[in-house]
């Protein structure tokens, strides 16, 4: 493994970025909350962080995530391959063409790869993980958790999952032109479970101690799925920008 700093017009990343190989494949990671996770989910540079993987030659984005279940049958230690997410952020830098002269409308119908999620989720199961194919991640602003009457209103909407990193991480990759597929991590219940007083809401140290004990599940999943991602690009990600431009 080696590490590299990567200069961007949007300014640092969050890191160093560390690159080595899996299964004869070269693969570069980062950690979006900087090395010692000391980057709150709105301060995230996330057009630095794409951007980078872009100048490195980098074609596939896998991101997992920590998330909260809006749902009783989505349990803490599922992992959900979303397939759709709402943006209830603010203020983030979401787009690498916010000035023009030419406006780009990105598509957004279904922001993450088929072709990742597919394989995550067969990956997955293949590993006696439970898997939810697709789900909609609601993305909150952060850093705090939602309260009772946000995460009420996020489930009667029907969403599967919480989460503060997913936006404008999904759609940034896009308009690079990325693959790009998440995986939820399910550590909670967002602020308990209605009817059942047992599971109370969420902690920073619960978090950490559930996400602590499923690393190993994580990164199996992740090792396992880089060799099974195919050489062609035969999605649409690689062409999400031809028609997006107007004007100018």
């Amino acid at each position: 493994m080696r590490e590299v700093e990567v200069e961007t017009p949007y300014g640092k990343p969050s890191g160093a970025i560390a690159i080595g190989a899996v299964g004869g494949e070269e693969v570069a990671f980062l950690p979006r909350h900087g090395p010692r996770h000391a980057l709150p989910p709105a301060a995230i540079n996330y057009r630095a962080n794409l951007w980078a993987f872009k100048e490195l030659g980098v074609e596939r984005v896998l991101a997992p995530t920590a998330a909260g279940s809006l749902q009783p049958q989505v349990k803490p230690g599922d992992f959900v391959v979303c397939d759709q997410f709402v943006d209830r952020t603010w203020g983030r830098a979401d787009t690498y063409h916010p000035d023009g002269p030419r406006v780009a409308h990105v598509a957004a119908a279904d922001p993450y790869c088929p072709v990742l999620r597919a394989l995550a989720v067969d990956t997955g199961r293949e590993l006696g993980v439970t898997m939810h194919d697709g789900g909609t991640v609601v993305v909150i602003q952060g850093p705090r958790f939602s309260t009772r009457a946000e995460s009420k209103w996020f489930g009667s909407q029907g969403w599967e999952v919480v989460n503060m990193t997913q936006y404008p991480e999904a759609i940034l990759a896009r308009e690079l032109e990325l693959c790009y597929a998440n995986v939820s991590l399910i550590t909670d219940y967002d602020v308990g479970l209605a009817g059942d007083p047992s599971v109370e809401p969420v902690s920073v140290a619960d978090v950490e101690r559930f996400f602590a004990s499923n690393n190993a599940r994580v990164r199996e999943l992740i090792l396992a799925l880089v060799g099974r991602i195919p050489k062609a690009r035969e999605c649409p990600c690689a062409t999400a920008m031809q028609n997006a431009f107007i004007g100018g």
